[in-house]
């Protein structure tokens, strides 16, 4: 019994490079992430008072303050 080798119509060649694309895409937005986040790490930006911090830095004392306030509201005496 011969196993004939059939070609692939058209449609599952389309099929095969739309499943291709959508796998660059997917690289080139985990590239976009990766490289934004070792930027963020890495750049030291100075914020006018001689202190220098990266952008996480930054952003987690933005949300320390965030929260502090935000419990500082609910904990005063008068409703």
């Amino acid at each position: 019994m011969n196993a004939m080798k059939t070609l692939p119509t058209r449609k599952q060649q389309r099929r095969g490079r739309s499943r291709g694309q959508a796998m660059l895409e997917y690289s080139i937005i985990n590239w976009v992430l990766v490289v934004a986040l070792v930027i963020g790490v890495t750049v030291k930006l100075d914020l006018g008072s001689g202190e220098r911090k990266n952008v996480i830095e930054m952003f987690l004392n933005a949300y320390q303050t965030y929260y502090d306030s935000y419990y500082f509201v609910l904990n005063m005496p008068f409703p």
